[in-house]
């Protein structure tokens, strides 16, 4: 649908020259609108798997080129930057607690609800959610439907490489406190993460709900328990502990969604 767009933005990327060039300033503003309205995004989940548009995030960093630096007023606050705020939250359907801010370029759907929190450029976050105070969520990551991001939490961002593929948070997950999910790791859908569990792509997922522990990286699978844990490792110096994640089991299909983000944990006799 939009293969003359990506074309363009694609010729700018490969020659700089052209990002002074009106017609393809044209096509990278254009990009960033339809990333704002949602009617693309840079993650989307294809034949069972998430597929990255780069020219999307390609257009984002030329954006950044093209932009200059202006000052942002909004009411006693004021601030320089190159990229506006998004404004028009109450024609959107989103509720807004006074000092959350969104930038322009990333999607908010109808029924979000930001409390004091942070949403940067090319993030999409979907219907029924909640962004906690005093969380983040980072250029391009993907926030599914119903999902809870709690207080503190730090949802990575990523903008180059292009190739890499963003953090991407499924439907119905529930995000615990000061937790922080970074280099496009994925949480599938349903999933619990307790308090201060921290992924990256080379921290050790270990399931332990059976016999013998299973060893992942960069995926939670659905419908996940996971709290934070360590392991014992080797180095020269000697042996430490070493921080990873633990799947200590499953939601249960017999507790209703709406009251299992928190249930979830207390099944486990964990704290929240």
């Amino acid at each position: 649908m939009y293969e003359n767009l990506e074309a363009s933005v694609n010729q700018a990327w490969d020659d700089r020259s052209l990002v002074s060039v009106g017609q393809y300033q044209k096509a990278i503003r254009e990009a960033i609108s339809l990333l704002d309205s949602g009617s693309v995004r840079v993650a989307r989940f294809v034949e069972n798997h998430w597929q990255v548009s780069e020219w999307l995030k390609k257009s984002i960093i030329l954006y950044f080129l093209i932009q200059k630096s202006e000052k942002i007023e909004a009411g006693p606050f004021e601030f320089h930057d190159k990229i506006p705020l998004k404004k028009d939250f109450q024609n959107l359907g989103i509720r807004v607690v006074p000092q959350a801010l969104a930038r322009y370029g990333s999607f908010i759907a109808p029924g979000v609800v930001m409390m004091p929190s942070y949403v940067n450029i090319g993030a999409f976050i979907d219907s029924g959610t909640m962004i906690d105070t005093w969380a983040t969520v980072g250029s391009c990551a993907q926030i599914g439907k119903n999902v809870h991001i709690s207080g503190g939490v730090g949802i990575g961002g990523v903008l180059e490489p292009v190739q890499a593929a963003p953090v991407i948070i499924e439907d119905g997950c529930f995000i615990g406190s000061r937790s922080i999910v970074v280099e496009g790791v994925i949480v599938e859908r349903e999933s619990v993460l307790g308090a201060n569990v921290v992924l990256t792509m080379s921290t050790k997922i270990i399931d332990v709900t059976g016999d013998s522990p299973v060893g992942m990286k960069g995926r939670i699978p659905a419908r996940s328990v996971v709290i934070p844990g360590s392991y014992s490792k080797k180095f020269k110096a000697g042996e430490f502990n070493v921080s990873c994640a633990l799947i200590i089991g499953r939601r249960k299909e017999s507790t209703d969604l709406k009251t299992s983000l928190n249930q979830a944990l207390r099944d486990y006799d964990l704290a929240i």
